[in-house]
């Protein structure tokens, strides 16, 4: 099994003694703040479909079942329409990843972050204004489509931008930013909450403000060199080497490498066909693989849902929306151990610790759930009991955000030669869309249910996501993107497909 960073040999695989230059950590800094628009998407959905206003002026069924003083607390917002509100952007987000791909090979990767930014801000102001249902669906799929751009091309663009030995960090950056923006969604829910009749309004219409933000930034950097040279804009290309490398810096080297790698990947007419070629299975597999398992971690169901989910276990409204602001900060933090240790460490003992830590605690909710609530769901949680689940909810979260949740983004965009990349991309974050659409569409009727019992479908399939990296994921920490295939070639399952 491939251990860490493989040996440079000659100009294919070299460094070029990449430095962090200050344009380094601004472009990429920039471009990681891509992930602010998902984040809030995330964070402020789940907020709302707990705000009585809300829920009265769409979802009157919800807040009829709310009130029946015998409801099961697992069961109240199990509503067919509700779900559809929150899940029909995550279809649409797989159909413009797929999309998007197109664009970023023939245009660039900064125009793909441009025009999802710019497709989700209309989004955002559809929602805000919305009188009924339709529109909230409406103004999602937008939201969807501007996700699906800029997941694609942006873990690209950072994978490209940041010099190999710090390549985990920087791809990091994304997750950090998108939880930044869950958090910064739940605080404002929080506060909106108490604003009677619109509040919801001004959380929905706000989403607005992460989108200009990442769409005023993305027009002030550059594409990258490799996506430049793909479209025969050698000039540019070498301006951008030098912006990011320093302007004493000598990039001809490094830019005839690439020029290199570009000629033999025009070869490549046809990368959604190409991709399922013997040579490509390994990448192929894990491309998909990888965002398929992170969301049987359950996390994106459990931040979507997390205000909805404090809630059915007894929370209050107001305690709920900031229980789950709780829940974010930890995640955010634990990102950011996720930065220091990645390229550090290395990919695999991130994916190992963060696995057995999730199994261990979402095993600990489904038992105090088990024992304090049992099946029938008629007794709420007592208020130390509650906090006890926050715990090790944090925990649980804490382990997913300095393993599962960066390196999804990480490993895709790092494993794909250059004449795939944008393909692989594509079907990567269409994967995690596919999944994360099915969940949210089944995850309240699961909950209703599986009751304390979903707790315990998601910590089986993190032990399987986890035995799964442990057998047939290689170390990629410190490999250049050209010199990926090396890692194949050394693995003891893979390199009968690649050698």
């Amino acid at each position: 099994m491939a251990g860490g960073a493989l040996p440079a040999v000659g100009a294919v695989g070299e460094d070029f003694g990449g430095k962090l230059t200050f344009s380094v950590y601004i472009t990429c800094i920039v471009a990681a703040s891509c992930g602010l628009i998902f984040g809030y998407d995330i964070g402020i959905s789940g907020g709302v479909t707990t705000m009585e206003s809300f829920l009265r002026r769409f979802f009157p069924s919800v807040l009829r079942k709310m009130s029946q003083s015998k409801q099961n607390e697992y069961c109240m917002y199990d509503s067919q329409l509700l779900t559809s509100f929150t899940s029909s952007l995550y279809i649409a987000g797989l159909i413009g990843s797929l999309g998007a791909s197109r664009v970023t090979r023939a245009l660039g990767r900064r125009v793909s972050m441009l025009l999802g930014g710019a497709t989700f801000l209309v989004g955002a102001t559809i929602n805000g204004a919305a009188v009924n249902v339709a529109m909230l669906i409406v103004g999602r799929i937008l939201l969807g489509i501007g996700v699906g751009f800029t997941n694609q091309a942006t873990p690209l663009y950072l994978a490209e931008m940041a010099p190999p030995k710090w390549r985990g960090a920087f791809i990091s950056g994304f997750q950090f930013f998108l939880s930044v923006g869950v958090a910064a969604a739940n605080l404002i829910n929080y506060g909106t909450a108490k604003i009677h009749g619109w509040g919801w309004r001004l959380s929905l219409g706000l989403a607005a403000v992460p989108a200009l933000i990442m769409t005023t930034g993305t027009l002030l950097v550059p594409d990258t060199a490799s996506s430049l040279i793909q479209r025969g804009k050698i000039d540019e290309a070498r301006r951008a080497l030098q912006r990011v490398r320093g302007s004493g810096a000598d990039v001809e080297a490094e830019l005839q490498c690439l020029t290199e790698e570009t000629m033999r990947s025009e070869a490549v007419e046809k990368p959604f066909r190409d991709i399922f070629k013997r040579r490509y299975r390994p990448q192929l597999v894990m491309s998909i693989a990888i965002p398929l398992l992170q969301q049987l971690t359950g996390i994106n169901v459990v931040a979507f849902y997390a205000p909805v989910l404090f809630r059915s276990v007894g929370f209050g409204s107001d305690s709920s929306l900031m229980a789950a602001v709780v829940l974010c900060l930890v995640n955010l933090g634990s990102v950011l151990v996720s930065t220091y240790f990645v390229d550090r460490y290395g990919r695999k003992v991130l994916f190992m610790e963060g696995g057995v830590q999730m199994i261990l605690f979402l095993t600990a909710v489904a038992c105090v759930l088990g024992v304090k609530i049992g099946s029938s769901g008629t007794s709420p949680l007592s208020k130390g009991d509650g906090v006890l689940v926050l715990v090790l909810m944090c925990a649980y979260a804490a382990g997913f955000g300095w393993s599962w949740g960066p390196l999804c983004w990480l490993i895709p965009s790092e494993i794909f030669p250059l004449e795939i990349r944008p393909a692989g991309q594509s079907i990567s974050v269409a994967a995690n869309f596919a999944v994360t659409f099915v969940l949210a569409q089944v995850f309240l009727s699961m909950l209703c249910h599986f009751k304390y019992g979903i707790f315990l479908f998601y910590a089986g399939f993190i032990a399987i996501s986890t035995v799964f990296v442990a057998i047939f994921l290689p170390e990629t920490k410190g490999v250049p993107l050209e010199a990926m295939d090396r890692v194949w070639e050394k693995h003891w399952y893979w390199r009968r497909f690649v050698v």
